[in-house]
């Protein structure tokens, strides 16, 4: 057996055949046969109903409202197709009321058919299951063989006539078609069918076939006893634990599946048919006689009452029948032994996996005895796990939780992404698509792989990590493909040398070295790795003779100043993602903050005050707590680089941190990263937030003029005239930064202001979130005339792009039907290519001018 949860349904190619039922005895008026259309004509063997709808007229006037309703609902494009599907529908009314109503009366009066090949008399019967507007309007019923029709049979009363064996064969019900295989079977059915005229068209579609999660193979419904769980209270109270936050889940998105699956309060079967696993531990005896009912009754009641472990209870089936059922609490020889004295078999069934991994959390701490372990340890803080079994597993440890000990089994859940490979599979050891922690270790680092994985564990579902081999000759990475990750030797496309994979068996190939088994999604975390460790090296190397003094905040340097709000800031953020489980986050504030602000930024503007004796002490200060708070934070991604520029760092600056606030006074620190406080952020104030908002728009510009100069391949040592054009808020954050943007940027400021007019050999940057101009004077730097050519070819894509934003602008379609946020960002995007066509225009006149063209 297995449960809803565990199957999935997969698209296949599939067949629909009309079959033609004999109505028997018909009437003056009556149809001579019905047709049905199936997918699965060889169950037809076991059909104990053909079903019509109840009240075909008013399930039709229910369908035609509800299309009504998505008519008028629907926008422009729709319509159409919508008031197609209306007509249809009342066209297949008209056509077929008149001899569905017909047949709801023959079922109403209890009229039969006969089955093909079966020759057996079975009922029409009238049942919502049937649905008029498809195929003929009736419906063959198969309550043994599948979920729906088991539930019409239910309704209607009728027999459950199981034709399949446990291996898939047909039984002794399925008549001489006994000991065929389904596929078998659907091939004789089809073609006795044809043989007596009773085959009518045989349609090809796509059918969504039921396939076992477990065995990736297509199931059958097969009618068996089973044992289940009842869901009601369990369910209800497993919902109540999340909707109050007794239990947490982040992403807070996925609580809507939880609480969805749990809502529907399915009774769930957990009998397993086996060789290993958890023996139910329930024995039954019967059918029995009512005197032998009670003489055992008797003799178990006497065994309960020296035992609180065994219960009992009589059960009668539908056919009056009795039955006497004993479960044990725990296991007990003893008790196990006298129960089979009695005559009682014990069950041959298993439980469901996850019913026994629902006991985890505290089965393993003791329960049901109350253990030490149980007190200290239940419940858990933190279960981190996967998507695809948070019905599976989650859900149920929290209802078994609550049952058997009233408490939940954790505080809060983590819903990882799953890591797939390059083509969007499930990494798996036997597919061999998963890339090797060991190969990763040994190529990127430890840390470079824990920060990776951090760096890739967004909120989204799925995360793709491309895999490679990596030649032992030659160190060039071969992407896998399906086809060379499953061989035992792979041939290098570069060396053209061999190597052997995981799956090398022959003693020639064990001789081969083995190819790496990596990803290129490592390399930016080992790249970072690296940054880390050289701006330690730089600090350390400066922080020879440091010795703490008392900091006055207030007469630090901007650049100072900016940091310690930075710090605070990135703390805080960081602080918020990791309580929140946003692994990802956390890591790319860390990553920029990192690089771009302390090793790009902060340190190169530090080079000159640590060489001034006047300013080094306080200077010291400052980039050892800097660095101090940057290992902390960083020590969760990359404990062992932090760990070890940590113990660097206690040797040159044992006592650190500031005198200038109680969060951050001076003081020896520990030995070790890892028994370090976390960091705590300071208190806000408006001063940090115009250091800020000033220090990005100074990045903006320093990026800029960078930019500009990589561009034109002006040497690193020539400094370069340089114009900023910006409002007069942005020139009041960027003139106390002039010094700083000059020496950073090997630049002179030649204008700041609203009034920065561009250069006659002007290289300008646009920042259009900022609404400035960075303008560059390349007079002494640039060949004129390749300039030339490299604005007009510039200008020439500016005038095509502006092409395509009109195109679709002029489009009505488009700026109908569109979001009006998207037009809105169309119409944006076109003003600001025509200023920058404008610009252009004008620089490259301004050139022609100079050479006189």
């Amino acid at each position: 057996a297995v449960s809803d949860d565990e199957v999935f349904n997969e698209t296949v190619k599939g067949s629909f055949w009309h079959i033609r039922y004999q109505v028997l005895n018909a009437l003056p008026g009556e149809p001579k046969t019905v047709e049905i259309a199936t997918t699965r004509p060889e169950t037809l063997l076991g059909d104990t109903a053909v079903a019509v709808h109840p009240d075909p007229a008013a399930a039709f006037e229910h369908l035609i409202a509800q299309q009504r309703e998505k008519i008028e609902a629907s926008g422009d494009k729709d319509r159409p197709l919508l008031a197609t599907q209306l007509d249809n529908l009342i066209a297949r009314r008209d056509q077929t009321l008149p001899a569905l109503s017909i047949l709801r009366d023959m079922a109403l009066d209890g009229r039969q058919v006969m089955l093909p090949l079966m020759n057996r008399p079975i009922p029409l019967v009238a049942d919502i299951w049937a649905k008029p507007e498809m195929g003929s309007g009736c419906v063959k019923i198969t309550p043994a063989h599948d979920p729906n029709d088991y539930e019409v049979g239910l309704r209607c009363g009728l027999p459950m006539i199981s034709i399949l064996n446990s291996d898939g064969t047909l039984n002794s019900s399925a008549g001489v078609y006994q000991g065929l295989s389904i596929k078998q079977a659907r091939e004789k059915v089809v073609a006795d069918l044809d043989a007596l005229g009773l085959l009518g068209d045989i349609e090809d579609r796509d059918i969504e076939l039921p396939h076992s999660d477990r065995s990736k193979t297509p199931i059958e419904p097969l009618l068996a006893d089973q044992w289940f769980v009842k869901m009601d209270a369990l369910a209800q109270s497993a919902i109540e634990a999340v909707e109050t936050e007794r239990v947490k889940i982040f992403p807070v998105r996925y609580r809507k599946g939880y609480i969805d699956w749990l809502s529907e309060k399915r009774d769930w079967p957990v009998s397993r048919q086996l060789w290993w696993g958890h023996r139910i531990p329930i024995w039954s005896a019967g059918p029995l006689a009512e005197s032998e009912v009670g003489d055992l009754v008797a003799k178990l009641t006497g065994i309960s009452s020296q035992s609180d472990e065994l219960t009992h209870q009589v059960d009668k089936n539908e056919y009056g029948q009795s039955y006497v059922f004993v479960c044990l609490r725990r296991e007990n020889e003893e008790l196990e032994s006298a129960v089979e004295r009695l005559g009682l078999v014990r069950d041959p069934d298993v439980l469901d996996t996850w019913f026994s991994s629902a006991l985890w959390p505290h089965s393993t701490l003791g329960w049901p005895d109350p253990t030490p372990e149980l007190s200290y340890f239940y419940p858990t803080s933190t279960l981190i796990t996967s998507r695809d079994i948070i019905t599976l597993w989650v859900a149920r440890m929290v209802l078994m939780g609550l049952n058997n000990t009233g408490k939940v089994p954790f505080d809060e859940v983590f819903i990882h992404p799953k890591i797939l490979d390059g083509l969007g599979e499930t990494m798996s050891k036997s597919k061999g698509n998963g890339v090797d922690p060991i190969d990763i270790v040994e190529k990127f680092g430890p840390d470079a792989l824990r920060f990776a994985l951090a760096w890739l564990a967004t909120e989204t579902q799925d995360v793709r990590m491309p895999v490679q081999y990596e030649c032992p000759h030659c160190a060039k990475l071969i992407d896998q493909t399906k086809k060379n990750r499953s061989l035992p030797r792979v041939d290098c496309p570069s060396c053209g040398r061999p190597f052997s994979t995981q799956w090398a068996e022959s003693e020639d190939d064990r001789k081969l070295p083995r190819g790496a088994v990596v990803s290129e999604r490592f390399e930016t975390a080992r790249n970072f790795v690296n940054k880390l460790w050289n701006a330690a090296r730089f600090t350390l190397l400066h922080l020879n003779d440091f010795e703490p003094v008392a900091i006055d905040r207030e007469s630090l340097p901007l650049e100072d100043r900016w940091l310690l709000s930075r710090l605070s800031s990135v703390t805080s953020t960081v602080t918020e993602a990791l309580d929140h489980y946003r692994y990802a986050e956390a890591a790319r504030v860390l990553y920029d903050f990192a690089w771009d602000e302390f090793c790009s930024l902060y340190v190169e503007m530090a080079k000159a005050r640590l060489a001034d004796p006047s300013t080094r002490a306080a200077t010291q200060a400052i980039i050892a707590h800097a660095l101090d708070t940057l290992l902390r934070l960083l020590h969760p991604f990359m404990p062992f680089v932090t760990e070890e520029i940590w113990s660097h760092l206690g040797t040159v600056a044992p006592v650190r941190g500031l005198a200038i606030s109680p969060q951050t006074p001076a003081q020896r620190t520990s030995r070790f990263v890892m028994l370090a406080s976390w960091p705590t952020a300071e208190p806000r104030n408006d001063a940090d937030d115009k250091i800020e908002r000033q220090f990005a728009v100074f990045r903006e510009v320093l990026g800029a003029v960078r930019k500009i100069r990589s561009s034109q391949n002006i040497p690193p040592r020539d400094a370069v005239p340089v114009g900023v054009r910006c409002n007069l808020e942005a020139a009041e954050l960027l003139t106390p930064m002039k010094v700083l943007l000059e020496s950073l940027a090997t630049a002179s400021i030649e204008s700041l202001g609203p009034q920065t007019q561009p250069f006659a050999t002007d290289a300008p940057l646009a920042i259009p979130t900022l609404d400035i101009d960075v303008h560059v004077d390349l007079e002494r730097f640039i060949d004129i005339d390749a300039e030339l050519q490299r604005l007009e070819r510039l200008l020439s894509q500016i005038v095509k792009q502006i092409a395509g934003k009109e195109q679709k602008l002029n489009n009505d379609s488009f700026v109908s039907r569109a979001p009006a946020q998207v037009v809105d960002q169309e119409r944006q995007s076109l003003e600001e290519l025509r200023r920058q066509e404008l610009g252009l225009s004008a620089d490259i006149q301004k050139l022609r001018i100079r050479i006189g063209d």
